[in-house]
């Protein structure tokens, strides 16, 4: 820990080496940027390989003596199928409340005698709470504080690992598996936040920078810091917790219904029963209210979150407003996301983004603005 009451992740030292610029985030001192720049950096993801320190995020194990019937408990507390989720594979799921809106959002996957769940770094707390209140006492809620997570992202990833670990060229995207790593046992997944092929690899924090410095040997690989994470994934059109989506934020209005199975919804086969189902499912069956949309601002300026939005270039109350915004490097263009009325959330719909005081145009974008290069 800091000076300043920070966290540092196992690979602290190895970003200093490397002339990263440090900042707070989440309660941990992180990578921001290297020397490259954010847009290098954005740029080497899309066409290599990135490396990412996501090791601020939390890992939680959940073991009961029925596999089954652990997975069963958990789905009282998210709106996911996971009595379904086959050993070696994962979902992307969120906890609701009993609002209906999203209180975290997180990946859940099947190691066979365990579920295995890697969680917000802001949210760790109040999602380990929730899951020791809401599972029954014979599940056990495990949380690793003596593990890394790295992500491996781009085009180049798979063969950047594989020349570690030939196994992993077999999976497919959101697969998770164990191999051996730089000599050292690691879950590797099949999934990352940049809309990139690649891997998260969960590793023994003593063993992280040995694995760091393995993978960054090879010319394809180059270090990424938080801010072309965060371009990375607001041009794969992917939310980020706490600004597109949070306690107030349903995951109809999210856009996210993809993430909620038949099995959970009306007529299926264990329909509702988790928290916030009565405004979920009604919101499924009818439309919400707003919609989360892609936008494409005019001109160079970006316009980022808190950017209210307007219907017209005078007058009027504000109808939505940017939640994520910046400037998309492989677009060469500004993009953002936002929630508008869904009676204006067609493609196409142009509205007023109010930016210093003066309005200016921004279209309704459909997402992602990059599309997805997983390996199905």
């Amino acid at each position: 820990m800091t000076g300043d009451g920070l966290n540092q992740t196992p690979l602290n030292d190895l970003h200093r080496e490397l002339g990263a610029r440090m900042v707070a985030f989440a309660g941990y001192e992180m990578p921001l940027q290297y020397a490259a720049g954010v847009m290098q950096e954005h740029l080497h993801t899309r066409t290599a390989a990135g490396l990412f320190d996501v090791s601020h995020m939390g890992q939680i194990i959940l073991r009961g003596t029925d596999p089954a019937a652990t997975a069963t408990a958990l789905e009282a507390l998210m709106p996911m199928d996971l009595v379904s989720l086959a050993v070696g594979r994962q979902r992307y799921g969120f906890f609701t409340n009993a609002a209906g809106g999203i209180e975290d959002d997180l990946m859940v996957a099947n190691r066979g005698d365990h579920l295995f769940l890697v969680v917000n770094a802001a949210r760790k707390a109040e999602d380990v709470a929730r899951l020791r209140s809401g599972l029954p006492a014979g599940v056990a809620v495990e949380v690793l504080e003596d593990r890394a997570l790295l992500a491996l992202q781009g085009p180049s990833a798979e063969a950047v690992l594989a020349a570690l670990a030939p196994e992993v060229a077999r999976m497919l995207f959101m697969d998770v598996t164990t191999v051996t790593l730089a000599g050292v046992e690691c879950w590797v997944s099949r999934s990352g936040y940049t809309g990139e092929d690649g891997f998260e690899i969960s590793v023994p924090g003593a063993a992280a920078e040995a694995l760091a410095r393995a993978l960054l040997t090879d010319d394809a690989v180059a270090p990424i810091g938080l801010g072309a994470r965060d371009s990375l994934r607001l041009e794969a059109g992917l939310c980020l917790y706490g600004q597109d989506i949070d306690a107030g934020t349903s995951p109809v209005e999210a856009g996210l219904t993809w993430a909620i199975q038949r099995a959970r919804r009306a007529g299926g086969a264990r329909a509702g029963g988790f928290p916030g189902a009565d405004r979920i499912l009604r919101e499924l069956a009818d439309g919400a209210d707003r919609r989360r949309v892609g936008l494409a601002p005019e001109g160079r300026a970006p316009m980022r979150a808190g950017v209210d939005l307007f219907e017209g270039a005078e007058g009027g109350d504000a109808i939505g407003s940017v939640t994520s915004g910046g400037f998309g490097p492989s677009l060469g263009a500004p993009v953002a996301m936002g929630y508008v009325p869904a009676g204006m959330a067609r493609t196409g719909t142009t509205l007023m983004g109010e930016l210093r005081g003066t309005r200016r145009p921004v279209q309704v974008a459909a997402l992602p603005f990059i599309p997805a290069n997983f390996k199905r």
